[in-house]
């Protein structure tokens, strides 16, 4: 009773010690409400990020207050302006979500899908880029979500259904047509590596579903999208390259 009193209407500094004491039993909705309540001001917030008790939705407001704060912050708007600070932080904080899914128990999984789909963040291009970098799991958890199906009959579809069923079960989560087919391609090979039979990674896969649309030369908001996506992926594998040089 004492941490949800102090959740719901303590000081930050009350909220920052609550949460420092590792002994004391927070529930979710006690960790929501001081992230709601306090998640701007940085001695709750880093507080929160370093409690690994903090549920994932939690996580992924608390990225979205970083990037509000930082959008806002007089030297971002000096150097780059409001239009583009708000598409450079919106484009940040959409990649941090997809890596804070990796960190995501799949237990969290509704409990963060019901968040982002509340927030408006549970978009196509938001579930297009969580299938490119592999996340199956997480996919399949939208889908139950979205389509309204049971758990065991979407992991079933995703593990060896055809590609009928697959599009039937994408039609009835919201999937317009014209994202099947690169679903399903990234889904193939996501398969193959999960069973042994083939090695992939994000980089691979976006380029496979690049041409799955036509190529370079494909154009359009969904290429634009599986472009950018494999052009991080290309950056990400470049700068690992050269750290793993430089450490030799």
């Amino acid at each position: 009773a004492a941490a949800s009193d102090i959740a719901e209407i303590g000081e930050p500094e009350a909220c920052a010690t609550l949460i420092a004491n590792s002994g004391a039993d927070i529930a979710s909705l006690s960790f929501r409400r001081m992230a709601e309540r306090h998640g701007h001001l940085p001695l709750v917030r880093e507080a929160l990020i370093a409690d690994a008790r903090l549920p994932a939705d939690c996580r992924h407001m608390l990225l979205v207050k970083l990037g509000e704060t930082l959008k806002g912050s007089p030297l971002v708007l000096a150097l780059m302006g409001a239009a583009r600070a708000d598409r450079v932080m919106r484009d940040a904080c959409v990649k941090a979500s997809v890596t804070l899914i990796e960190g995501t128990r799949a237990g969290e999984h509704a409990a963060l899908i019901e968040h982002l789909r509340l927030r408006g963040d549970l978009t196509a291009s938001f579930i297009i880029r969580t299938v490119a970098h592999g996340k199956v799991d997480f996919f399949g958890s939208a889908l139950v979500a979205l389509a309204q199906q049971s758990e065991q009959r979407v992991r079933a579809l995703l593990a060896g259904g055809h590609d009928v069923a697959l599009q039937a079960l994408f039609r009835s989560a919201g999937l317009a047509a014209v994202t099947h087919g690169i679903i399903l391609c990234a889904l193939k090979i996501w398969r193959e590596v999960a069973n042994g039979k083939r090695v992939a990674g994000v980089q691979e896969v976006s380029w496979l579903m690049l041409k799955e649309l036509g190529g370079q030369s494909a154009e359009g908001d969904l290429a634009g999208l599986v472009k950018s996506i494999h052009l991080d992926a290309l950056r990400e594998n470049a700068r690992g390259h050269a750290l793993a040089i430089a450490a030799a």
